[in-house]
């Protein structure tokens, strides 16, 4: 096979740019024993609902494997480029023989493919998913813009996603587990200013055992700003106002305020929380 340069290069030969489909054409489909089959441990998805994999195992039980697994021979074993939920539901339904299509790729190629495919899918974890951003930055040097065209999303979605690896891996941890949902780990990022990351902890445990709500969350936020923060004057058009940044807020994944400074002028002010999620905000605004 041609030695593949660049980056993104030989994904083409797998997928288009926004889709995961795979072309199976005639003589490239065989069948390998499943325990010939090893998942690829760099690859970003590490939780799997196990309902989920149940549904898709009693699928498979009833009618097969209609989707083959792209892997690549890795010694004498073959290692699992796209299809790990595949793999893992045929073998709760029981299955000895898998078919595959076995592609010749390095591994810098596999590990790229592998991250773009699950990227692709809307149910990754979110703290999986920014990891696999952050590795297509830091190993690929890919751009945010880069990225959010190859998973067609948008450059802010990315950004977003971006921002929770700021919280301390204890609370990541829990997102992964599925503990604590991506919403609340986000409602969290406001208070890394003023708690501990100890006491953060508490709180994201607080949130699984008293059932906590975002919304809360939320409200603890502000009302803990309130405590450190002199009380702003009552603005004109303060729900107008108030509205625009929520509107804001929700298409950056951050903060935003609107200061008038005058009858014409004002200021919109963005929040960041550590050097990351700066950097991350400069990109999102395309400022180098």
């Amino acid at each position: 096979m041609k030695k593949q340069t660049g980056l993104g290069r030989g994904l083409e030969d797998l997928f288009a740019e926004n889709s995961i489909d795979i072309t199976v054409e005639e003589g490239q489909v065989t069948f390998v024993g499943i325990s010939e089959v090893e998942p690829n441990k760099s690859q970003p998805r590490k939780f799997f609902d196990k309902e989920k994999i149940a549904e898709l195992s009693t699928s498979i039980a009833e009618h097969g494997l209609l989707q083959p697994i792209i892997v690549r021979k890795v010694g004498e074993r073959y290692q699992i480029i796209s299809g790990e939920r595949r793999w893992r539901a045929s073998r709760m339904a029981g299955l000895t023989e898998i078919p595959v299509i076995v592609k010749d790729i390095d591994d810098k190629t596999a590990l790229e493919i592998g991250l773009i495919e699950n990227l692709q899918r809307e149910d990754l974890n979110a703290v999986e998913e920014a990891k696999g951003y952050r590795t297509l930055i830091d190993e690929y040097g890919l751009t945010q813009e880069e990225i959010a065209k190859r998973v067609g999303k948008s450059r802010p979605v990315v950004a977003n996603a971006l921002r929770i690896l700021a919280l301390p891996q204890d609370i990541l941890d829990l997102v992964l587990a599925g503990k604590l949902t991506s919403g609340h780990a986000r409602a969290l990022l406001p208070l890394m200013e003023t708690y501990s990351p100890e006491k953060l902890l508490q709180l994201a445990k607080d949130i699984i055992d008293k059932d906590l709500t975002v919304r809360q969350i939320e409200n603890l936020s502000k009302e803990k700003k309130d405590k450190t923060e002199k009380q702003p004057k009552v603005r004109k058009n303060d729900i107008y106002y108030a509205e625009i940044e929520e509107n804001i807020s929700k298409q950056w994944g951050r903060k935003a305020k609107i200061t008038p400074t005058g009858k014409k002028g004002g200021t919109i002010t963005l929040e960041y929380y550590n050097d990351d999620d700066f950097n991350a905000l400069l990109e999102a605004l395309n400022i180098n």
